[in-house]
């Protein structure tokens, strides 16, 4: 059989339609947005791996021949030749003493503190200023300022993450029903908005922290129940828009379903807005929480917070390095997140055509 001259496809390389090229090229156009998001991809990815960045326990501790991963596992005292079954405190000079005596050596991480790890050796009263062992001093219960700056951080932008994606899955299938079939359905869906935004969502958390005690998906909970309304308007606006268009009554005359329609045909064009406010979703969504936990009605006592530093920052003005730290670290975030809205804003709009 003759072989088929028909050149070969690799069906593992998609290469983007034209429009998302165009897209894509409108995005890396805006420098300062394109940066942006480099600059918080970076931080975002090592935030995530803070156990390893800051911590009171060793990356690593080899003691009478064998390895141990400290950061990883946990290890009593005993497996040092310690007297108690409790976990090892690598800080305590007697663990120390003990591992170095057996001729074991502990690698630490690049900062020796956990966002809960008390310094117990400051020269001076807490709040202590900035210094060589605590690079951004530390707060008024002994706590180094830069561990919990970068787990604050990373559960700051952990929160709104999770709020963003919850919130506009919610939101775009509440628009996408509204507009799609209109009439009774729009009109007493939007009824039910209007009482809905009406709560006020303050008060009831302040209610919800008197009862129990907040926690992460306790706040998450509570703020999706609001934050959803965010996507309806545009979502609905566009299946209001595209319902009747040419191609989608082929498509019900062709017997598609109602569920097919709305996510395979209208919700394409719907994605172009909600892709366009996700950015500014998730901006909010960090805000909500840092002022929650400024307020004292976020996370638990003791947490890493942005607000509760904002918050010390406050109660001590004596040492600005905290005010300045919560400031600047909540400025920079939220200007990223800001630049790269601003991008994809760019890379969405039909009107902007590079030359």
């Amino acid at each position: 059989m003759a072989r088929s001259s028909l050149p070969l496809i690799d069906l593992r390389r998609r290469p983007l339609s034209p429009i998302n090229q165009r897209r894509w090229r409108n995005f890396r156009a805006n420098k300062r947005g394109y940066w942006s998001l480099w600059i918080f991809s970076i931080l975002f990815v090592l935030s995530l791996f803070a156990e390893f960045i800051a911590n009171d326990k060793p990356l690593v501790v080899t003691y009478d021949g064998g390895i141990y991963f400290p950061v990883v596992a946990s290890y009593p005292e005993t497996t040092f030749g310690g007297d108690f079954e409790t976990e090892a405190d690598y800080r305590d000079p007697f663990v120390r003493d003990l591992i170095r005596d057996a001729g074991g050596t502990m690698i630490w991480p690049l900062i020796e503190y956990s966002y809960r790890t008390i310094n117990l050796n400051l020269p001076v009263p807490a709040p202590a200023p900035p210094s060589g062992e605590n690079w951004l001093g530390t707060d008024d219960q002994g706590r180094d300022v830069t561990a919990r700056l970068i787990y604050g951080f990373r559960i700051s932008v952990l929160f709104g993450l999770v709020l963003t994606v919850l919130s506009s899955i919610v939101g775009v299938a509440a628009g996408a029903v509204q507009g799609y079939f209109g009439g009774w359905t729009d009109l007493l869906f939007q009824r039910f908005i209007e009482i809905w935004t009406s709560i006020p969502t303050l008060y009831l958390l302040i209610i919800i922290a008197a009862v129990i005690e907040p926690n992460f998906w306790i706040l998450l909970g509570i703020m999706l129940l609001f934050s959803w309304v965010s996507l309806v308007g545009v979502v609905r606006a566009e299946f209001l828009r595209a319902r009747n268009f040419e191609y989608v009554n082929a498509a019900r005359a062709m017997g598609l379903s109602n569920a097919k329609i709305m996510f395979r045909h209208l919700l394409p064009n719907a994605m172009v807005a909600t892709l366009t406010f996700m950015p500014f979703i998730l901006n909010s969504s960090i805000t909500t929480l840092t002022s929650l936990d400024f307020l004292g009605f976020g996370l638990p006592p003791g947490s890493p917070s942005l607000g509760e530093l904002l918050a010390q920052g406050k109660s001590n003005l004596q040492a600005p390095w905290l005010g300045l730290t919560g400031f600047f670290s909540i400025a920079v975030m939220l200007s990223l997140l800001i630049f790269i809205g601003e991008a994809v804003r760019d890379a969405f709009d039909p009107r902007k055509v590079l030359r």
